[in-house]
């Protein structure tokens, strides 16, 4: 941490339904930064359906300030408003559920060095269900490969990044937001740093499976085109099964003088290729729905109140 004491702090806190950790969060965020110059705690409330707003304004202070979204839109497009606002120099985004300990962004920041741009903090321990772990293992390794990571470095929620990073994305993106997908338009100089993950205080998890499974696929189809080279794959593997199909029916022809029964081979080849061709035109569907959405000008989010008058 002490390579950034003159550089001032942004921690931006995506809020959904948590208004009874929220103070005690603020408090240990306080605890850890107050060695700083400068700091300040965003509170963006992503459409919580509890009191976490009104919790947000009586924490409300020159140094905590919270905004309220329109609408839920989803974690990474509340963290998107946040670093948008961020003031200081460096930004490091915490879930609101406490398992990631404030008590570790002097790590993170500790790690963010001359030749560094964005720390993750990963955790080797994760207390979570296993399948949870697994297929958020699986999730993250995926999502580092199809974005281009070097070494398929591992993601999680627990960042710490300088803040001019987001020029790269200072211009309107639409509705499927990935922060990590973003960071990668500017910088390739990420590392990182084992970090303590702690039990849930209380609550569960908003990430289910449907959601986790459909922010892959959200990512996956904005930031890059592995899902068409995979189509590209299947259609050739296909097509190649077609040929040594055909070869099969005319040398059978040939060789023997007779042909291939008709009813079960014509329905499987009719059931493979019809298979495909769906699949591809879904993975098509996908693009041009992003480039629909796009085109309309969708915002990733719309900033609904704010405890700093400046920012509404």
């Amino acid at each position: 941490m002490r390579s950034l004491d003159n550089v001032g702090v942004s921690v931006v806190v995506p809020v959904y339904c948590a208004a009874n950790r929220l103070a005690l969060l603020v408090q240990q965020i306080k605890s850890e930064l107050e060695g700083f110059r400068e700091f300040e705690i965003l509170l963006i409330d992503d459409g919580s359906t509890d009191s976490s707003w009104l919790e947000i304004t009586k924490l409300a202070s020159p140094t905590v300030v919270g905004i309220r979204l329109g609408r839920n839109c989803g974690q990474h497009a509340a963290l998107l408003a946040g670093i948008r606002t961020a003031k200081h120099g460096v930004v490091v985004t915490i879930d609101d559920d406490l398992q990631n300990p404030p008590s570790e962004i002097g790590k993170m920041l500790d790690s963010l060095t001359a030749d560094v741009d964005v720390v993750y903090g990963i955790s080797a321990d994760i207390r979570q269900s296993i399948w949870r772990r697994i297929l958020s293992k699986g999730a993250r390794k995926f999502l580092s490969s199809a974005l281009g990571f070097k070494s398929s470095i591992e993601m999680s929620s627990f960042r710490a990044f300088r803040t001019n990073l987001r020029d790269s994305f200072s211009e309107p993106i639409g509705p499927s937001v990935s922060i990590d997908a973003l960071l990668t338009w500017s910088t390739f100089r990420f590392v990182t740093v084992e970090v303590e993950h702690h039990e849930r205080i209380e609550g569960t998890s908003n990430y289910n499976l449907r959601k986790l499974i459909k922010f892959m696929m959200d990512t996956t189809t904005s930031y890059s085109a592995l899902p068409l080279r995979f189509a590209s794959l299947i259609g050739s593997f296909v097509m190649v099964i077609g040929f040594l199909l055909l070869g099969w029916i005319v040398g059978r022809r040939i060789v023997t003088g007779s042909s291939v029964p008709g009813f079960p081979l014509l329905a499987s080849a009719i059931t493979i290729f019809s298979g495909t061709q769906l699949l591809v035109l879904g993975i098509l569907g996908e693009y041009i729905g992003k480039i629909h959405f796009r085109s309309m000008n969708k915002p990733s989010y719309a900033i609904a109140q704010s405890t700093d008058k400046r920012l509404v």
